[in-house]
This record gives C-alpha cells, sequence and structure tokens, in this order.
C-alpha cells in the first residue's frame, strides 16, 4: 500500500490532531497523518520529524510503518485517557491551544497512562499578567483558584489584602482571544454579576502555563456543572464547561426611535447565554448593553437590509433584529460580514429556548 492509498483511509483523511481535513504531512516517529500548521509543532518540538506525502521521498520501511500506525492506532494510544473536560482544539483554534495539545500528547505523553488529571486540582495559583481597567496596560497580578470556595480570584499585591475581584464557577467563561487581545496567549474570563457580564484579559508568557490555567478552570466548570445538573448526559454538559462567542467584530447600530446617528460598536454574539452584547471598544471590561435573541418561534426575527430611507453612518450593508419589544437596525462593513451575522443569528433563532432562556 503506497502512502497515497494510506491518505484515502478514512481515519487518515483529518489530521490527527486538529481534524483539518486533507493531511499532507507524515509524521515520522509517531507514525500519524497531520496538516500544515500542526507539522510545524512537531518539527520544531522534541516529538518528530516530518515528511511531506507530496514532495519528500519516503522509503518502503518508512511507509510500512506508517502503515502499521496510522492515526486510529495513535489516537488510542496517546489519546486514551484524554480527561472529559480538556479542551480538544480544532483546526479553526488558536496557536498555543493547538501546540499545547500536541506537546501534552506525544512529548508530555499525559494521557497515556489512566490516574488523576494535572488539571483536576483544589487548588491553583500564580500570576498572570492582566490588563489594566484605566490605563491599559498589563500588570502582574496573582491569581487563586479555589474550589472549596467555588471562585477564581486576583490580588494586586498579596493575600493579605484580600481580593481584587472575583470570579463565580457558577457562570465563568474562558475563551482564547490572542488576535483580539493581540496576544499570543491572551486569554478572556468572563462571568455575569448583578446581570453584566464582566470580562479581564490575561496572558502569561509561557504557553503550557495560560493552556494549564484554561483547563484547570474548565475542570472546576466541568465538577460543578455534574453537581448542578447530575441526570443531564455528558455529552451534553461538555459544550457548555466553556465556550467561545459565536461572532464577534464590529457593527454600527442607532437608537431605539432609529433617528439617532449610528455609532461603531463592537459586538460579541453568545449563543449559550442567547446575548448579542455590544461594547465601545473590544477589551471593555463590561458591555454597554445587549439584545436578548430568542427564538424564531417565541416571535423574534431577524431581516437582512434596512428599512427604507434608513442609511448608516459609514456603512450601508446590514439588518433589522426584531424582538416583541423593539427592533434593533445594525449595519455591517460589507456584505461578506452581513452574511456572516446573518447566518449566525438565524441559527441561533432556529434553536428552541430553555426555561431559563424563557425568563429573560
Amino acid at each position: 500500500m503506497s502512502v497515497q492509498e494510506l491518505l484515502q483511509l478514512p481515519e487518515n483523511s483529518r489530521c490527527a490532531d486538529c481534524g483539518q481535513p486533507g493531511p499532507v504531512w507524515a509524521s515520522c516517529r509517531v507514525g500519524v497523518f497531520v496538516c500544515l500548521d500542526c507539522s510545524g509543532v512537531h518539527r520544531i518540538s522534541a516529538i518528530d520529524k516530518v515528511k511531506s506525502t507530496q514532495l519528500d521521498y519516503m522509503d518502503h520501511d518508512l511507509v510500512q510503518f506508517m502503515r502499521s500506525r496510522g492515526n486510529q492506532r495513535a489516537r488510542e494510544e496517546y489519546e486514551a485517557f484524554v480527561p472529559p473536560f480538556y479542551y480538544r482544539p480544532n483546526e479553526k483554534d488558536c496557536k498555543v491551544l493547538r501546540e499545547q495539545w500536541i506537546r501534552a500528547k506525544y512529548e508530555r505523553r499525559e494521557f497515556t497512562r489512566d490516574g488523576p488529571s494535572l488539571y483536576a486540582v483544589n487548588y491553583k495559583e500564580g500570576f498572570l499578567w492582566k490588563k489594566g481597567r484605566d490605563n491599559g496596560k498589563y500588570l502582574k497580578r496573582l491569581f487563586i483558584f479555589s474550589e472549596s470556595e467555588g471562585l477564581l480570584m486576583y490580588y494586586t499585591r498579596n493575600k493579605r489584602s484580600g481580593p481584587k475581584g472575583t470570579f463565580p464557577i457558577s457562570s465563568l467563561n474562558a475563551m482564547f482571544q490572542c488576535e483580539k487581545m493581540r496576544q499570543e496567549h491572551g486569554l478572556e474570563i468572563t462571568c455575569v454579576q448583578n446581570g453584566h457580564t464582566r470580562s479581564i484579559y490575561v496572558y502569561h508568557e509561557d504557553g503550557a502555563e495560560i493552556v494549564t490555567w484554561y483547563n484547570v478552570l474548565r475542570s472546576a466548570r466541568y465538577n460543578y456543572l455534574r453537581k448542578t445538573y447530575p441526570s443531564t448526559p455528558e455529552a451534553e454538559l461538555i459544550p457548555k464547561i466553556t465556550r467561545s462567542y459565536t461572532k464577534c467584530g464590529y457593527m454600527e447600530k442607532t437608537g431605539p426611535t432609529q433617528r439617532e446617528p449610528f455609532r461603531k460598536r463592537w459586538f460579541n454574539l453568545d449563543s449559550e447565554e442567547r446575548k448579542l452584547l455590544y461594547y465601545l471598544n473590544p477589551l471593555d471590561p463590561y458591555e454597554q448593553g445587549g439584545i436578548f435573541i430568542g427564538s424564531s418561534k417565541a416571535g423574534y426575527q431577524v431581516a437582512e437590509g434596512l428599512p427604507r430611507g434608513v442609511k448608516g453612518n459609514k456603512w450601508d450593508t446590514g439588518f433589522t433584529i426584531r424582538t416583541p419589544q423593539r427592533e434593533f437596525i445594525l449595519t455591517c462593513e460589507n456584505p461578506r460580514e452581513q452574511n456572516e451575522w446573518l447566518q449566525a443569528l438565524k441559527e441561533l433563532l432556529s434553536l428552541p429556548m430553555s426555561d431559563h432562556d424563557s425568563a429573560e
């Protein structure tokens, strides 16, 4: 069997590490087929050497080795004991998540043995760089997670001075925002406080450390959800541990009378909470406001285009969100952005509302 025939097998048709279709690189010591991006991690680490299945010569022995291994057998070995809360990155995730997943699997061999996970801890403390609320500079802060208290806390100086901020695990969310933060290891942590979404932005110079914090928080969230919803199947709990925004970006919005000037705002669509939140700036700690997006069966709609006679400040492509209470007119920078927002909103509108959602 040739290399090209091996790549046609269903188990080898996607990257062994991120799932991207059509891998064309062979990780020669591990025996898996990976995409270009993941092959770079294999190459620069102590894991492996890689060869292109299209450009490099692969002798008979190497082809036979790849045949004896392959993505499925390697997955059975290197992913045998991945904790249910550990985030498995996909092709769209940021570099630090994919790199640390690959290193954890092959370099540190974290998931080849059964036993307590190093991320499933009751207590963790360490320093992270946190964006200041007023000056925007990143300042070193002490962070402490305590499962017994159900809190993530941070301190400006030391523990004796008391926490500067607290984030209850019950409403905590964490997501990587490397591009928005312009930090290679940028992490946004949010929680709901007094009906508003509070956000802080942190990073650590070491990729392994920031991904460890991320999975420690996911472990805590997983434990909380299991205790709170004991009868809910695990497959339904996993997506609720943490989540990324479905769609983010700038749009223009007008006021309730539709006569106010259009103003540029940053929007985050949180599909889990069914909220379209808007901010003056992308890294603001609190939203300026939000639009609850119910289901189409409950009378919520989105319509492509702007009403007759309505024109944005700088952008003329947009849509209207209709709720039982009022209409919201939003403009987008270009048709591509308009289509992406419409697709994301229509998908959310098609989903049924839960009892919690109905109470909004």
